[in-house]
């Protein structure tokens, strides 16, 4: 009895051949190399590099995605601000929210797609400047009261299969694909 209490409720009820399919290919997508396997062998010392200082922006560049249907607002990244860090695998960028009557509000973001997590490092003031947000946080990406936006904007091209995507050309060909806008 204490054997079976090692494997996972949702297997347990399983045929023996089955569980075995299910366990290869468990295996197999967290195999050592892939972006699943590094992701968890890299999550007890993970450490996040400085953070670089928000990068200027321009928001007449911006590839905008909407965050959802219901939502007055319209969500932008300029593309010449998107860092993908090979070094903590933190995608940093500017988001640009805005509404149809062009309030805007901008924010400096990092999001880590191995644990589906965001962080927002500073805010741009209307004054043209940039205040640091004190003590940023990670915040999971399902929890209600984190922000939607960095959620679709993982979906829409930032992650991919908990991996940051390979490169900012890449990224930007995904945003731009109307087939992704609501690919949830």
């Amino acid at each position: 009895m204490q054997s079976l209490q090692k494997i996972p409720a949702c297997l347990r009820f399983l045929p023996a051949g089955l569980t075995a399919v299910v366990l290869a290919i468990a295996l197999n997508t967290a195999w050592p190399g892939s972006a699943y396997a590094q992701a968890y062998l890299d999550a007890a010392d993970w450490k996040e590099i400085d953070v670089p200082p928000p990068p200027a922006f321009d928001v007449a560049k911006l590839i905008t995605f909407e965050v959802s249907s219901n939502s007055a607002l319209t969500y932008g990244v300029d593309p010449a601000t998107v860092l993908i860090s090979k070094v903590d695998g933190v995608v940093r960028y500017v988001i640009v929210a805005f509404s149809a009557t062009g309030s805007k509000n901008i924010m400096y973001e990092g999001l880590r797609c191995s644990t589906g997590e965001a962080k927002t490092y500073a805010r741009y003031t209307p004054d043209g400047r940039w205040m640091s947000v004190t003590d940023p946080k990670w915040r999971s990406l399902f929890d209600v009261s984190t922000p939607r936006h960095p959620l679709r904007f993982a979906r829409a091209g930032a992650c991919d299969s908990g991996a940051p995507v390979g490169t900012v050309r890449e990224l930007v060909a995904k945003l731009k694909n109307p087939a992704l806008r609501f690919a949830d």
